[in-house]
């Protein structure tokens, strides 16, 4: 039974419940934590009946365990999927063997690991109540009830993280072949699935624009065309530049500008230039699209932008914050053509160290819109001496100073795993899909993005020091880093994470000459310590929490992608009053206001990315539907039941489930044994890539090992299944 809200506001205010946010696992549905404010680790909730109801998101009070019944995560990997196959109508939670084996698991774990694995304990406790439900509509499937006449059906969420609704309807036919939308009602105390009723049908399951709907609306996209009140406060066309804004604006025609983007990029937020001066040092200059003379604060376009946040990327499509007009015409810096900028302009010397910054807002003509590819040719070209290859060679020689600059100051160098796909023209589905290159031209970009965000939030710190939109790195907690250090011991490596300095050093150091991946697997385990980077007023924080510990940097802030992030434009406000380029107005001024942007700018951000993920998982069940290939893995993870593999060819990682039968698994290391086969972290294997689409609403990929052999677990590579049908084959000819 829940506890009342006013017996859990009174445990709460003794201490002697916790109050915090509940997050249920994505490997085990069995398992959740609560994040409580002050607390360095966060509160292990393991078993159905400790988790009491409670649905991923909610704000929960929980009762510490005694500190002897405290435990390690589970490494079991356990999904509902596999879990709730039949469709009971009773559905009573019961404390049976299965629910004492899943919470001894922890428990058990714990004990057979010896002292090394003391580090993994965690507090534990049992969810008391609720303070505060954040339920919202769910986007899923109908599993109709075998018993025909019936109408009680389940119902699953497309998120793995929301458990099963139950859900009464006569219309279980209709519904089965589409996707649907589900509110929760109510969750009785003894039963194993909350209530809920049906919303409204999405589409056909499967169709490509009813998934990319699902996937907008798990994600908490705003993705409506924009209103007829936002697209009046467009520019009408033809666009031209006043005689007034040409008397305000610096004219920076006449200098060799261009923007270094991926292919296909529309909505240039960004342009360059480098030419050497008489004294031998250098003029940089960053030219960012002045969006803010578009849109005027509190204008409909502006309060639309406000709450969009920021341009959501899925793999097919581009969902603005802004509209089209200006995000790919009158604000993107193309190429040939007048545009409107706020250039940041240094003085640098050789050695690229800041002499002078200026801002100033200006007219630009950009000479070029290339993409990495291009700018890189044209600066490895020594025969072309233009005025735009020289520009971009000096300015590649900048960044690798400010580069190395950066390193040595303790910025981390991380990796995730990342893609690019291939679209078929007319459908828009995959057809090939590869791990994203990385060139010189990449880095070049990104340092002076890096520098002119520091110089900008420098200065508008300086000129509003309680209102100023920054932007944060929290350093992570020390236990954040244990599965790393855990990992890096296992090849032999002691990682100090005391700064991130130190961690810097130690990630460069830890490198084994036989395994040329073992140094990015490392660092792409380095970047899942990370605590998220976070938008911050000014004035609501001191300034020793400023620190942007990712890059080693003391003060930061976005200003360089207006065109597809509020907080860029709300820095380039500040940015203009503050040079007497524009007025200021009472919300810029007020930091209440400015407090609850960044909030939603925090929280829209954190969709975008999770959005812009869903759709990369998406095409890529739809790669490898009807395909079946081969690649190498390494092992990231293992547990009891299975490793978890990452397929650096196609930046992505599925479970490789293991047959306990045939594996034991050795916590201590940890290691999946079978006869003389181990398999740990790290280690290289060959699996075989197909696409599981059993279960309709979660569609994942399902891997088989090729290599290393184990008798009556591995599969034979799809050369030697081709040659084990070409005897059998030969006989059916000849006869």
């Amino acid at each position: 039974e829940h506890l009342s809200l006013s017996k859990l506001q009174a445990g709460v205010k003794a201490g002697t419940y916790l109050q915090g946010s509940f997050h249920i696992s994505r490997d085990n549905y069995k398992e959740g934590n609560v994040i409580v404010s002050d607390m360095e680790k966060s509160v292990l909730v393991s078993g159905l009946l400790n988790l009491n109801r409670a649905v991923d998101g909610d704000v929960v009070a929980v009762k510490l365990l005694p500190r002897e019944e405290w435990q390690r995560p589970s490494l079991v990997f356990q999904d509902v999927a596999n879990a709730d196959e039949e469709d009971d109508e009773d559905d009573e939670v019961k404390a049976d063997d299965e629910e004492k084996s899943s919470t001894e698991a922890g428990s058990k774990s714990k004990g057979s690991g010896g002292a090394d694995t003391q580090l993994d304990i965690r507090p534990t406790g049992k969810i008391v109540g609720i303070i505060k439900r954040n339920w919202r509509q769910y986007c899923g499937i109908l599993r109709a009830s075998n018993n025909k006449s019936g109408y009680n059906h389940l119902f699953i969420p497309a998120e793995r993280k929301i458990p099963y609704i139950r859900l009464q309807t006569r219309q279980a036919e209709l519904l089965s072949s589409q996707r649907i939308v589900v509110s929760i009602d109510n969750w009785p105390r003894h039963s194993k699935y909350p209530r809920g009723h049906f919303v409204r049908a999405l589409g056909k399951i499967g169709d490509k624009d009813t998934e990319n709907e699902v996937l907008l609306l798990e994600h908490d996209v705003p993705h409506q065309p924009f209103s007829q009140a936002v697209l009046s406060c467009l520019p009408s066309l033809p666009w031209t530049i006043s005689e007034e804004e040409e008397k305000k604006r610096e004219n920076l025609r006449h200098l060799a500008i261009c923007s270094v983007d991926p292919p296909g990029c529309t909505d240039i937020d960004d342009a360059l230039h480098c030419i050497k001066l008489e004294n031998g040092n250098f003029q940089v200059g960053v030219h960012i699209a002045d969006v803010s003379h578009f849109i005027r604060p509190a204008t409909a376009i502006d309060n639309e932008a406000a709450d969009r946040c920021t341009t959501v990327y899925l793999t097919d499509k581009r969902i603005d914050m802004v509209p089209e007009l200006l995000s790919s015409n009158l604000c993107s810096l193309r190429c040939k053509v007048d545009r409107f900028a706020f250039s940041c302009i240094w003085e640098v010397t050789p050695e690229a160290k800041i002499v002078k910054t200026r801002f100033t807002k200006s007219i630009i003509k950009s000479q070029a819109s290339l993409t990495y590819a291009e700018a890189q040719l044209r600066i490895d070209n020594a025969s072309d001496t233009d005025d735009l290859a020289v520009s971009l060679r000096h300015l590649n020689a900048l960044a690798k100073i400010l580069k190395k600059g950066r390193i040595e100051s303790g910025a981390l160098t991380l990796a995730s795993p990342e893609i690019n796909f291939s679209l078929d023209n007319e459908t828009h589905d995959p057809i090939s899909v590869k791990a994203k290159q990385i060139l010189e031209t990449n880095s070049m970009v990104e340092e002076f993005m890096l520098l002119a965000n520091i110089s900008v939030a420098q200065h508008i710190c300086e000129h509003f020091p309680q209102v100023a939109v920054l932007r944060r790195h929290p350093s992570p907690a020390t236990s954040n880093y244990e599965p790393l250090v855990k990992a890096a011991l296992s090849k032999g490596f002691a990682l100090a994470v005391d700064s991130n300095k130190v961690l810097a050093d130690s990630l460069e150091a830890a490198r084994l000459p036989d395994h040329p991946f073992f140094n990015t697997l490392l660092r792409i385990l380095a970047t899942r310590c990370m605590m998220q980077a976070l938008y911050f007023c000014s004035g609501s924080l001191p300034r020793e929490e400023y620190y942007h510990y990712g890059l080693a940097a003391g003060i930061y802030t976005h200003f360089t992608s207006p065109i597809r992030r509020y907080s860029d434009l709300m820095v380039h406000r500040l940015l203009a009053v503050s040079i007497n380029a524009d007025t200021t107005f009472a919300d810029l001024l007020d930091k209440h206001k400015i407090e609850k942007v960044c909030n939603r700018l925090n929280y829209r951000h954190k969709m975008a990315q999770y959005a812009g993920r869903a759709s990369v998982a998406l095409h890529t069940q739809l790669f490898f539907k009807n395909r079946i290939t081969e690649e190498e893995g390494y092992v990231l993870s293992v547990r009891k039941n299975a490793v978890q593999i990452l397929i650096p060819k196609y930046g992505l990682e599925a479970p490789l489930h293991l047959d306990n039968t045939i594996f034991t698994f050795t916590p201590s290391v940890p290691s999946a044994d079978a006869g003389d086969v181990s398999l740990t972290i790290f280690d290289s294997v060959t699996v075989r890539v197909s696409l599981n689409d059993d279960d309709l609403q979660h569609q994942r990929l399902k891997l088989a090992l090729i290599s290393p052999k184990v008798k009556g677990f591995s599969v034979m590579s799809l050369s030697e299944a081709q040659k084990s049908l070409e005897p059998s084959a030969k006989r059916v000819c000849k006869t």
